[in-house]
């Protein structure tokens, strides 16, 4: 048995690869176009983007939830012993702002 083609399979491999190498050369202009180029370049830094806000989300919530911790109990009460210290040191601090901004006026 041999493997001879015919002409007119020939013809039609040539025509099937042609179409197949149309395709190709269709999608590597999609691939370098710079509209294509340029909008892959933004995906990417808007996954980056996306990406470090989350992390910093998580790095944010996390750190809220140790200071609630520090400040309300696992019952939700909250604890006098470390909310009145910090409240009169932020009233503190606030007052003593306050004075420096009076006599810097002055």
């Amino acid at each position: 048995m041999s493997d001879a083609r015919t002409p007119a399979q020939i013809e039609a491999d040539i025509i099937s690869r042609r179409e197949q190498l149309a395709v190709v050369l269709d999608e590597i202009g999609v691939r370098v176009h710079p509209k294509t180029i340029i909008g892959d370049a933004k995906a990417k830094a808007a996954q980056s983007v996306d990406r470090t806000a989350g992390r910093a989300f998580v790095a944010v919530n996390r750190s809220v939830s140790e200071v609630k911790a520090q400040f309300v109990a696992e019952d939700g009460s909250p604890r006098l012993e470390r909310v009145i210290p910090a409240a009169l040191l932020v009233v503190g601090v606030v007052g003593l702002l306050t004075a420096s901004k009076r006599r810097r006026r002055a």
